[in-house]
């Protein structure tokens, strides 16, 4: 029986690590799958996978790339991804799709709006869900980041699922964050979070083709004037502002002469390396705070306790600062 066939926490951290380091695409799902677990027992194993990868990591460009739904990320990301692959780069994308916080649900169709991509042997597109919290996008990410890595994928994409709080968690994990927008939708300048747009290392505006050519034109230079009233977050880099068409693959050329212009700039001052150490240490917290959660729900007093302070606080009874400190002193804290 082939190694792959197994159940996926009966693999040992060997056959993962030797699998994964080899290009084994069906290892390197398995270990995803594994990533993704709520199952405590699966979390350990994948964290002894990981720590042996370690070494293997940090190699590829990490592109986030964000926008409103509707803007075109899956159609550009599908054509950016076939122009790299003709130039030799093996190519990941990670597409993190939002989950009903209802049913549990989420929708997992990026592979199909990437249809060339998909087809690939020297691409990998993996969608996830985000298990409706930040956290989930944050831990899930940024672990299946480090797995396509040591599987040797030299650019990792991260595609979000629109403008909100995931898209400033993914801007924490990247080296650069693109955001894609559209002209014509009325005040362009409202279209998007000012939050958002403070962290962007690039702006490009999409769907510049046919009779938008000329709206798009008009929206990147109202975005390049916008953009002198922010403080940049980096010493040395200013963000662009570009046009481009996903559709007719223009403008994409310039746009990954960009990400690598960026990452040339970024090495040249030390500003890359203090990036990507100060990432490390606020995966480090985001951690912290997962499992701090995890041993909260899973002790008992807290468990036989919770229900009747969140009644109370829900009754206007007890002050929620007054919960969560009583919450605390259950656990020691």
């Amino acid at each position: 029986m082939a190694v792959t066939a197994l159940p996926a926490h009966k693999i040992s951290v060997t056959d993962y690590v030797s699998g994964i380091a080899a290009g084994d695409r069906a290892m390197l799902a398995r270990a995803i799958t594994l990533v993704e677990s709520s199952n405590p027992e699966h979390g350990r194993l994948a964290q002894k996978v990981l720590q042996e990868l370690l070494p293997r990591t940090g190699k590829a460009v990490r592109l986030g790339i964000t926008g409103v739904p509707g803007v075109g990320k899956s159609t550009t990301i599908d054509q950016l991804g076939m122009n790299l692959i003709s130039e030799g780069h093996l190519v990941a994308v990670l597409a993190i799709d939002p989950t009903s916080k209802r049913s549990g649900g989420s929708i997992l169709g990026d592979k199909t709006r990437m249809n060339e991509l998909a087809q690939q042997k020297n691409a990998f597109i993996r969608p996830s869900p985000s298990s409706g919290t930040l956290g989930g996008v944050t831990r899930r990410t940024r672990e299946t980041m480090a797995l396509v890595e040591a599987a040797g994928f030299d650019v990792v994409i991260v595609e979000t699922v629109g403008v909100g709080q995931s898209e400033v968690a993914v801007a924490d994990m990247v080296d650069f964050f693109l955001v894609l927008l559209l002209a014509g939708g009325g005040d362009d300048l409202q279209g998007i979070k000012k939050g958002i747009i403070e962290l962007a290392d690039m702006i490009a505006i999409n769907k510049a083709d046919g009779d938008n050519i000329k709206r798009a034109q008009s929206a990147a230079a109202d975005y390049k004037n916008a953009l002198q009233i922010f403080t940049p977050h980096g010493a040395t880099w200013f963000p662009p502002v570009l046009t481009v068409s996903g559709r007719d693959n223009r403008g994409l050329k310039e746009l990954w002469e960009k990400v690598l212009e960026h990452r040339k700039t970024m090495s040249e001052t030390g500003e890359f390396t203090k990036r990507r150490q100060m990432q490390a240490v606020s995966w480090m917290r985001d951690m912290l705070e997962d499992r701090l959660m995890s041993a909260l729900k899973a002790n008992p007093d807290v468990g036989a306790e919770l229900p009747k302070i969140e009644a109370s606080v829900r009754e206007g009874t007890l002050l929620p600062t007054l919960a969560v400190d009583k919450v605390m002193a259950m656990m020691g804290l």
